[in-house]
């Protein structure tokens, strides 16, 4: 038996905590850039404008040149600070129209070739790089995963199990996702997730009013509240069952493929629906065991 020293021990305690601070500060300092990203620098720019306004109007009294330059150099930055965003949003009604054309078109495709599965979703160890993403469909409404070693052939159409490889339709949020987070999701698990996921949709993203995730055993039961998607998701229930209950939604999508790399373990969407106000999204998603 190895006995550990009195002040290796103490050391070692020691890193640990200051791991622990450091997470912490990274973790707040996330927090304030969310705040930021939210609120543009007002302030500054109308200080700037009064100022400037005062310099110009006291040139005028005073006959002062210097005074008129100061003055259009204050107003110029104030009205830039006022109409510079660090962000530009886009609204819903011209983002929905774009992506429902494309879920239209993948729903054709799934039906003409009469893939009959519902979608599985791969963890990154069938992958190469971490941030790509693979959504199996399987031609039988078995549940079966392929192979690593037929994944990695990068087909898109697989002979055994019989099948098709996609790229999610959720696959760009998640890797939105990780960026905000400053972390990869194969290298997290579930806790992070809930801790995390949270704070994004409602503080980072602004995504939604309300975000909740609950885990049990194998299932995870996610309910998105007053989501900017929920008009999208409206719209893609009208298609066939191809997309919502077998891919998901973008948004649904994007959760399935932060799970499949949390969990290292295939996923599937069981069931998801929208509430009849039409104002919160409620997923189930189920882990299989390979």
């Amino acid at each position: 038996m190895v006995k550990v020293k009195p002040e290796e021990y103490a050391g070692k305690n020691t890193l640990i905590k200051r791991v622990q601070r450091l997470e912490n500060e990274k973790e707040m300092l996330r927090l304030e850039l969310w705040k930021h990203k939210k609120k543009p620098p007002g302030t500054a720019g109308y200080v700037l404008l009064l100022l400037g306004a005062a310099a110009l109007a006291s040139s005028i009294i005073y006959a002062s040149s210097i005074l008129a330059f100061i003055g259009l150099g204050l107003a110029f930055w104030g009205a830039l600070l006022l109409f510079a965003r660090p962000i530009r949003y886009v609204s819903s009604s011209l983002l929905d129209p774009t992506t429902v054309s494309t879920l239209t078109t993948l729903d054709r495709v799934i039906a003409d070739l009469n893939y009959k599965g519902k979608g599985i979703y791969l963890p990154p160890r069938y992958l190469k790089d971490l941030k790509e993403g693979t959504l199996f469909i399987p031609y039988e409404k078995e549940i079966i995963t392929p192979t690593v070693e037929e994944v990695a052939q990068e087909k898109v159409f697989l002979k055994n199990p019989e099948g098709v490889c996609l790229s999610p339709p959720g696959l760009g949020l998640a890797n939105l996702f990780e960026r905000e987070l400053g972390t990869s999701f194969a290298k997290v698990d579930l806790d992070h997730l809930q801790n995390n996921l949270p704070k994004l949709f409602v503080e980072g993203l602004e995504m939604s009013e309300d975000f909740e995730m609950d885990v049990h055993d194998n299932v995870i039961n996610v309910k998105i509240t007053e989501s900017i998607y929920k008009g999208l998701c409206s719209e893609v229930r009208k298609l066939s069952s191809n997309i919502c209950g077998s891919l998901g939604c973008p948004l649904c999508s994007s959760i399935a493929c932060a799970l499949t790399r949390a969990t290292g373990k295939p996923i599937i969407i069981e069931k998801n629906q929208l509430s009849k106000d039409g104002k919160t999204i409620e997923a189930y998603y189920k882990i299989l065991e390979e």
